[in-house]
């Protein structure tokens, strides 16, 4: 049973940091790709960033601001916001894709809710 913890979300004003978390426990397989995916209210759920063994990919809207990074380690993947922009508010989500012994794995945290407001 795979878990993801995620942390770090609050409430920021505009030109703000911060740093989300994400922890996951729980496996024996091989993870391949982590990342975060965010809802924003009225909008569909979209990709902010996702990193490989191969480098990290970023939606266009957060690119030189936001910044993903990962512990092999700590099985943890980080989300340094940087500037933050009222249209950055939404419920941030971890994901974490993997495989092992013939199967697939597909595992999604709750979600940590960022909210930037003056």
């Amino acid at each position: 049973q795979v878990q993801l913890v995620e942390s770090g979300g609050g409430l920021v004003q505009p030109g703000g940091s911060l740093r989300l978390s994400c922890v996951a426990s729980g496996f024996s397989f091989s993870i391949n790709v982590m990342g975060w995916y965010r809802r924003a209210p009225g909008k569909e759920r979209e990709l902010v960033a996702t990193i490989t063994s191969g480098g990290a990919n970023y939606a266009d809207s957060v690119k030189d601001r936001f910044t993903i990074s990962r512990d092999n380690a700590k099985n943890t993947v980080y989300l340094q916001m940087n500037s933050l922009k009222p249209e950055d508010t939404a419920v941030y989500a971890c994901n974490l894709k993997g495989s092992g012994g013939g199967r697939n794995y597909d595992a999604w945290g709750q979600g940590t809710r960022v909210t930037v407001s003056s």
